[in-house]
């Protein structure tokens, strides 16, 4: 495990922090160059979430145990800023290309060949990264209990600043740009955006993996689905 911080130009300089799962080798040392599976994280939670609540370095050594595909973790802060430009100038998209990846680079991580996932809001952020193409070398994307709607709601104001906002960052009229991608999207029967989620993927095009597994929006479900997603995320950065 690495931690650390920067000061992000593209989040009004505000000190974003970050970690990083490597897997390691029995020297001490790192397997090469690996890809990375970037983690987007949900409301009122940081780059820690994935590995404090979730345990993701643990699911990570069991998946290699298991003779899955090495590949580091990388958690970044992204505030509530939906994971797209606000009108208060933030840009996290591009706080996590032009800036996040370089950073991973420089730890030896293999940049060019990244996946990238996350929940609830991190998770409408994971698609709509991937839709939009930010992602040089993206492999794939999974996304848990995506928090998406398919209609603008103005009682939304944290989400998105307007009707136009919403429009520029609609997932589900982006859903073509992922057509020939490897993508998983999973939440439990018992989340309140479960109907959502339904109504997203009932229309992607081509093969997706997941489902809807019994459980809520919360730590017990995603810690559940955990292994499936993360092998799914080796197998495509293999």
């Amino acid at each position: 495990m690495h931690t650390g911080s920067f000061t992000s130009r593209f989040r009004l300089q505000e000190p974003t922090g970050w970690s990083l799962a490597v897997p390691g080798t029995p020297d001490g040392g790192t397997s090469g160059s690996l890809p990375v599976a970037l983690f987007l994280h949900g409301t009122n939670s940081d780059h820690r979430m994935v590995f404090d609540d979730l345990g993701a370095e643990q699911v990570l050594a069991q998946h290699m145990a298991h003779g899955g595909t090495p590949f580091a973790i990388a958690a970044v802060d992204g505030g509530e800023t939906w994971w797209h430009r606000r009108a208060s100038g933030t840009d996290t998209p591009s706080m996590v290309v032009e800036e996040f990846l370089p950073l991973l680079a420089g730890q030896g991580l293999d940049a060019g060949r990244v996946a990238v996932f996350g929940l609830s809001m991190g998770g409408f952020g994971a698609l709509l990264l991937a839709s939009q193409h930010r992602l040089p070398g993206l492999r794939a994307v999974a996304a848990m209990s995506p928090a998406v709607w398919s209609l603008y709601d103005a009682g939304r104001s944290d989400n998105f600043d307007s009707a136009a906002d919403f429009a520029a960052n609609d997932i589900f009229a982006l859903r073509a740009e992922l057509e020939t991608l490897p993508k998983r999207i999973d939440c439990g029967t018992s989340d309140n955006l479960l109907f959502s989620v339904k109504d997203y993927v009932k229309d992607l095009p081509g093969e997706h993996s997941g489902g809807f597994q019994d459980g809520g929006h919360d730590s017990n479900y995603w810690r559940s689905i955990l292994p499936d997603v993360l092998s799914f995320l080796g197998r495509n950065l293999a």
